[in-house]
């Protein structure tokens, strides 16, 4: 066996991953003490009809406990412009709604990120236990597409902006 091959699938599995370029999101819920949030590479849209969404989130994560109970969710797509606001999301113990992030009340009760490349509100369907995460099916019920910019990826570890 050559020695640069990995002798875990968990390493395997993260590895083949690092080399997919993936969009960024971040997904927020109303909690019980406040807004919560985190950076999300995981979107998937799954159907048309309905119009339903997917993002996978670990159950050790600090966002777990609102979004286990969230009736609703908010998922905004990042713009290369929004770098930080991706690191600040993605950073444990992140005081994430405070300055300089910008957002407010949306439908729902939604925290809605300002200044996205597009946001949408969906109705959570089901939460779907994968492993140490779960996978929330949320239906679109909301939502803006009209933000300016081109999208923030992440890839090999970093977030990137997208080459032409």
């Amino acid at each position: 066996m050559p020695a640069d091959l990995l002798t875990t699938t968990t390493d395997l599995l993260r590895s083949v991953f690092r080399r997919h370029a993936a969009g960024v999101a971040v997904i927020t819920a109303r909690g019980e003490a406040g807004p919560v949030g985190f950076t999300a590479t995981s979107l998937t849209s799954v159907s048309a009809e309905p119009p339903l969404l997917s993002f996978g989130i670990g159950t050790n994560a600090s966002s777990w406990p609102a979004m286990a109970e969230a009736g609703h969710v908010g998922v905004h797509l990042l713009g290369e412009h929004q770098q930080e606001l991706a690191a600040t999301f993605a950073r444990s113990g992140a005081h994430r709604f405070g300055a300089p992030t910008a957002w407010r009340e949306g439908p729902e009760g939604v925290p809605v990120l300002d200044g996205v490349l597009a946001w949408l509100v969906g109705r959570v369907v089901a939460r779907v236990p994968a492993g140490d995460h779960r996978i929330v099916i949320a239906e679109v019920v909301h939502g803006d597409p009209t933000g300016t910019g081109r999208p923030l990826l992440y890839h090999q570890g970093r977030f990137r902006r997208l080459g032409d």
